[in-house]
């Protein structure tokens, strides 16, 4: 798999804009927990079961850059916010 590249503000933008009950849904799929999904998005305190392979790099402009060694989780929820229709 790919390594992916997006700003951290992107990120938190594409959090904010998951339907309720989207980390529960993703979770589920990836027989993770939904804190784990949370964390993956920039949670603030990590968690049991968190996600591995996420680098941040601060700083920079929006917020610096994370990059993701399995970008499995973000294409989950790219997928979920194409389903309904919701722009990021």
């Amino acid at each position: 798999m790919e390594r992916v590249n997006i700003t951290f503000d992107e990120l938190r933008r594409i959090k904010h804009a998951l339907p309720q009950g989207s980390m529960k849904r993703i979770a589920e799929l990836l027989n993770t927990t939904p804190d784990a999904i949370r964390d993956y998005f920039g949670g603030d305190t990590f968690s049991e079961g968190t996600i591995d392979g996420i680098h941040y790099e601060q700083g920079g402009t929006e917020g610096g850059i994370v990059t993701f060694d399995d970008p499995t989780i973000l294409q989950l929820a790219l997928k979920i916010l194409s389903e309904n229709n919701i722009k990021h």
